[in-house]
């Protein structure tokens, strides 16, 4: 393995009924203004909604609310949300919400205490943050980006047309509440995509190098596996406490920094850019197989591992390609498995 030096500073409070009982003392050290965020109106459908301003009012907080948060959200949308937190002088800021949402409120905890254009000071290049953020915590509705354990947010500017991510780990929630319960109300589609989301950003990572054995890919080996099997459980019953805790784990654990320790992450095996639009999951996923197939000859080793420990291919009576190609195909199978079940 390369060096690495690794920290992470969430607080993880994961499981059914968590948000009942930690929000309330997770929040009574940041102030009395609470500036909730949230994006199109589906939390305030399932309860959700109703539940954290019960406990946030019962806690004796002021809630200014930020609704609206669009998935790839928009600069102009971070703004608005820095001229509401500064106007009401907010004290901290709480996502309810996907990967959308958290993205959103990280970069409006850094615009609310800088002035002037955050997007090119921290977007269009990368940036030294010099002061602390507003103090944001995630509430988590959505298995899929991983968002929750890390400080990476990935913004869109209409006006440029650019959609560039960046990692400010300041920027990284103070704690996430993770109650598997609250991704029921998901709609298939958007599991099913979130579940491959998952899939192939652990899958991106993975292809990076060294190919020789470290222990960082044995464990985006078990990540796979672990989508793969709760992803097929999910789909046959959305309400499968144990598939949906899975998975959100997984989501977690794709992009918290764990399976990077130690790589050399290129973009050699990339096929998901931060300056485009499309959904991977939705749209380009089938390209991904054929694109294997075009550069399986420059990491043979890798893609040899990938069929024997991720799908469980049998070595018996097969050259190194065949074993390498049949993963390959098992993944493209699995891939179309899931699309079908796409409403």
């Amino acid at each position: 393995m390369n060096n690495f030096i690794f920290e992470n500073t969430t607080k993880v409070y994961f499981g059914k009924g968590c948000v009942k009982e930690y929000l309330a003392c997770l929040t009574k050290n940041y102030g009395d203004t609470v500036m909730l965020c949230y994006g199109e109106g589906s939390v305030r459908k399932n309860g959700i909604y109703d539940e954290v301003v019960s406990i946030l009012r019962e806690a004796g907080k002021n809630i200014i609310e930020f609704s609206g948060i669009m998935p790839n959200p928009t600069y102009e949308k971070v703004l608005e949300g820095r001229k509401l937190a500064r106007a009401n002088q907010a004290d901290m800021i709480l996502g309810i919400g996907g990967g959308s949402v958290m993205d959103c409120c990280k970069a409006i905890s850094l615009a609310a205490v800088n002035d002037g254009d955050i997007w090119e000071r921290f977007w269009e290049r990368p940036g030294i943050i010099e002061c602390e953020p507003l103090p944001f915590g995630a509430i988590v509705t959505a298995a899929g980006s991983g968002s929750e354990m890390n400080g990476r947010a990935v913004l869109t500017n209409e006006k440029l047309q650019l959609k560039i991510g960046r990692d400010y780990p300041k920027c990284s929630p103070r704690f996430a509440l993770m109650d598997p319960v609250y991704t029921y109300s998901v709609p298939n589609n958007q599991m099913i995509s979130g579940g491959l989301g998952i899939f192939f950003n652990i899958m991106e990572i993975y292809f990076s190098g060294p190919d020789e054995d470290n222990v960082s890919d044995n464990i985006a080996e078990a990540l796979m596996g672990s989508v793969i099997r709760n992803l097929r459980a999910a789909v046959l019953n959305p309400k499968d406490y144990r598939a949906r805790s899975n998975l959100m784990w997984n989501g977690a654990m794709a992009k918290n920094g764990i399976i990077r320790l130690g790589k050399c992450i290129d973009t050699q095996c990339s096929y998901k850019g931060d300056q485009t639009g499309i959904c991977i999951a939705c749209n380009s996923s089938e390209d991904i197989p054929a694109y294997f197939r075009g550069i399986y000859q420059e990491r043979p080793v890798k893609f040899r591992r990938f069929a024997l420990h991720v799908w469980g291919i049998s070595p018996e009576g097969k050259t190194e390609e065949e074993i390498a190609f049949a993963g390959i195909d098992a993944l493209e199978k699995f891939i179309s498995e899931m699309r079908r079940n796409l409403s």
